[in-house]
């Protein structure tokens, strides 16, 4: 297989950044992935992974153990703040059918399961390392290391999260900017008969929602109006998270008995970000969250950077050899840009209307029509 770049540097050791390592990897690229925690991100609870997700994460080769890992289903239910069901949506696969619609895992089970990939593929891998600086030409970039150490790549991707510093290193103006909610997670044992998504809107909280993530593993979530997270004590995460979970019934009763461990619950807030123009300047090309996020809200988040990588990796290993690169990255954000804004306009207009407490929002509608765009391939 042909490529037009024959050496790259991933930063970022993500979801987005280690499928790309391996995707490329498997075309013949040599990649160099350099991740500054040096646990290689191997914490959080659960992720939820549409089938869009799912799809490209057979194309790593590593469909199989995700799969053995996590909880498959296809349906969401909507409940009543006291656990009574009132509705259940069958969900749309938007990785075809030969796929489940959704499927949770641990994030730390995916995160091992990419590292040991990445890994395998060969891949050069420095951890507790990042970028210092970069010097590029017509010809390479030449990555400067927090080790000390330096070397030349025909492109560098940046797949450093939200808050990327490469993608200001390479002179984006973009920052993520917040979105007014707040989220508190845990993970905790699956209560007996819970076998797929259930939200509660309404309650203490705008969202209280779980989404199993295996035989006996189960990630809850209540999200809320944004708080000054430097006014929280970590000391008093779950007992805040049990509190606000008082509000809900039916198996939120199980789950609320096993959110007593600190450490095992995160507050975050939700952000917004969408780099217009370009994701790319010279030899340096955006991917993932650091070219977009957006609220969970349509759980794409993951989906969106792992479809980045795809795309990209497509992109740079089936053009020409003589292809300019600049010609290529512009193809890969052509490919991208249409389908990442409506991801990231549907899930914003979600939680505005959440916020506002809109009743007259047309939720399903909106919901169906993005759905209807996931389910052609990117």
């Amino acid at each position: 297989m042909s490529s037009v770049v024959a050496s790259v540097l991933v930063v970022g050791g993500g979801t987005a950044g280690n499928t790309l390592t391996v995707l490329l990897r498997r075309a013949g690229v040599g990649v160099d992935l350099v991740e500054a925690d040096p646990d290689w991100n191997v914490h959080g609870s659960g992720i939820t992974l549409q089938g869009n997700a799912l799809r490209v994460l057979r194309e790593a080769g590593v469909w199989d153990r995700v799969r053995e890992s996590g909880f498959g289903f296809d349906s969401v239910g909507i409940t009543a703040p006291d656990g009574t069901v009132l509705h259940v949506q069958k969900d749309v696969r938007t990785g075809g059918d030969d796929l489940p619609a959704t499927l949770g895992m641990p994030r730390p089970a995916l995160q091992r399961i990419l590292a040991e990939a990445v890994r395998g593929s060969g891949a050069g891998v420095r951890l507790g390392c990042t970028v210092a600086s970069l010097d590029q030409d017509d010809t390479g970039v030449t990555a400067h290391l927090t080790d000390g150490t330096s070397g030349r790549y025909d492109l560098v991707v940046a797949a450093d999260g939200l808050n990327s510093a490469t993608r200001a290193m390479a002179g984006f103006p973009d920052r993520p900017e917040p979105t007014g909610m707040g989220i508190w997670r845990a993970a905790v044992p699956r209560p007996a008969g819970v076998e797929r998504t259930d939200l509660a809107y309404g309650g203490p909280c705008f969202i209280a929602g779980y989404c199993p993530t295996g035989e006996d593993s189960l990630y809850a979530y209540l999200v809320e109006p944004a708080r000054d997270r430097a006014s929280l004590d970590p000391a008093g995460h779950a007992a805040e998270m049990r509190r606000l979970a008082a509000g809900y019934g039916g198996a939120w009763t199980a789950i609320r008995e096993h959110v007593t461990d600190p450490a095992q619950v995160n507050y975050t807030w939700f952000h917004r970000l969408l780099v217009e123009g370009e994701w790319h300047r010279g030899r340096v090309v955006l991917a993932g969250d650091a070219a977009h996020c957006c609220p969970p809200t349509l759980a794409q988040g993951a989906a969106m950077s792992l479809e980045d990588v795809s795309v990209l990796a497509e992109t740079l290993t089936t053009a020409g050899r003589d292809t300019p690169l600049g010609e290529v990255l512009t193809a890969y954000h052509r490919r991208r840009a249409g389908r990442v804004r409506t991801v990231v306009e549907a899930s914003v207009q979600l939680g505005e209307w959440l916020l506002n407490g809109d009743r007259e929002a047309d939720v399903p509608g909106l919901m169906g029509r993005t759905m209807g765009v996931l389910c052609e391939l990117p």
